[in-house]
């Protein structure tokens, strides 16, 4: 299990391979990776400056992937988030699970997700031709990790 955060831009093929690298008890590998967008709601995004609280944000994700690894027979997990500023285009964040079958790949990818997108202690200005504003978490978000709960 890895846990990184990072201000330095990162290439989520290589991570994405690096996971079921010299493993060959791995048979799925399932990834995410996220993207800064030129436009949000609506408006254009000519930016973005990612916050987070040193320390505390490693822990928080540390324990999404603990639940992650309790909840699926993984063989590998990672979780890669970018801070920091950034512009569009570049990823912003990675999630790779690696089990021996791809079920349980897919499903710690996007439990991880769900989870990051609520949990995870960071903060999201978006530079607009308005001016910046900060980004508000979204409901879909929230029910999207609800659904996770057993």
């Amino acid at each position: 299990m890895s846990v990184r955060v990072q201000q330095a831009p990162f290439d989520p093929g290589a991570e994405l391979n690096a996971l079921h690298a010299a493993n060959l008890g791995i048979g799925a590998v399932a990834g995410f990776v996220g993207y800064v967008r030129d436009f949000n709601d609506g408006r254009d995004v000519a930016g973005m400056f990612l916050e987070h609280a040193p320390g505390m944000t490693e822990k928080a994700l540390g324990k999404i992937a603990d639940e992650a690894v309790q909840r699926w027979p993984l063989l590998k997990l990672e979780i890669l988030h970018r801070v920091g500023p950034l512009e569009p285009g570049e990823p912003i964040v990675f999630v790779g699970a690696a089990s021996a079958h791809r079920e349980a790949a897919f499903d710690a990818c996007r439990f991880v997700m769900d989870y990051l997108k609520t949990r995870a202690p960071f903060w999201k200005k978006e530079t607009t031709p308005d001016g910046p504003r900060w980004v508000e978490g979204r409901e879909s978000d929230q029910s999207a990790a609800d659904s996770w709960r057993s």
